[in-house]
């Protein structure tokens, strides 16, 4: 298991969670494996305005389901390939048959989930690039 402190070394990061205290946890996770930066979003919507006016990262960790799964995160997932930006999924549906269509060469990683997990699917996005 990945526990360097500096193998997200320079790397500016997204995080788009509507849950604040998750996507604040993963930003705690990612700031102590090197990460130089850590953006948390709480919506698709934040996520594509940031993209559409010029941020840009080096990876991004998605959940998938938001706002109670009346919406998800792909439109943001579509606007990261175009930018050859890699990123992973989190998902809190355990166990569930969860298509990921297009997408489905990205890590998914199950909630709740173990920080060296977290970092390891993050690390095979960069390397799978």
């Amino acid at each position: 298991m990945v526990q360097s402190s500096s193998v997200l070394a320079g790397r500016r990061c997204l995080v788009v969670d509507d849950e604040m205290l998750i996507a604040l946890d993963i930003e705690q996770i990612l700031l102590a494996a090197g990460a130089a930066s850590v953006i948390c979003l709480g919506s698709a919507e934040e996520a594509l305005a940031a993209l559409n006016g010029g941020s840009r990262f080096d990876v991004a960790v998605l959940d998938i389901l938001q706002h109670g799964a009346t919406r998800n995160t792909f439109s943001v997932a579509a606007a990261l390939q175009l930018q050859k930006t890699p990123f992973i999924f989190l998902t809190g549906m355990r166990g569930a048959v969860l298509s990921t269509g297009e997408f489905s060469g990205a890590p998914v990683v199950d909630k709740p989930y173990q920080p060296p997990l977290l970092i390891e699917a993050v690390l095979r996005a960069l390397t799978a690039r």
